[in-house]
């Protein structure tokens, strides 16, 4: 394992930990170098409640724009609107390690702006 999977997963462990004392809803984002993936699971992790990911083709098949920054966007945006439609208001956000900049950040605010609270 290279420093910085060691010092991500550090990250991992100390906001997740945070959030599991919480014991509330969160929203879990996951990167690769071409897609991005959203996930809100129930209070202890154990159940999937909505998701979204860049690799759908309701999103693929949308003129999006050019960009990852558009299409976390569009996941925020989805995600978002699936969770309100279970019920869902308020989450916990959880980056998995990952810093709140670029595509994480515009897929958490893009999801804050349709109706998530975290």
């Amino acid at each position: 394992m290279s420093h910085s999977d060691r010092t991500r997963q550090r990250r991992v462990n100390r906001s997740r930990g945070r959030i599991f004392e919480l014991g509330t809803v969160f929203l879990s984002v996951n990167r690769t170098a071409k897609h991005i993936y959203a996930q809100v699971f129930s209070a202890r992790g154990s159940k999937v409640l909505a998701s979204a990911s860049s690799v759908e083709a309701v999103l693929r098949n949308k003129e999006i724009g050019p960009g990852k920054i558009k299409m976390a966007e569009a996941v925020g945006q989805l995600v978002a609107e699936r969770a309100k439609a279970k019920g869902i208001g308020k989450v916990a956000f959880d980056r998995a390690g990952y810093k709140y900049h670029g595509r994480v950040k515009a897929l958490a605010e893009a999801a804050r702006a349709h109706g998530l609270v975290s």
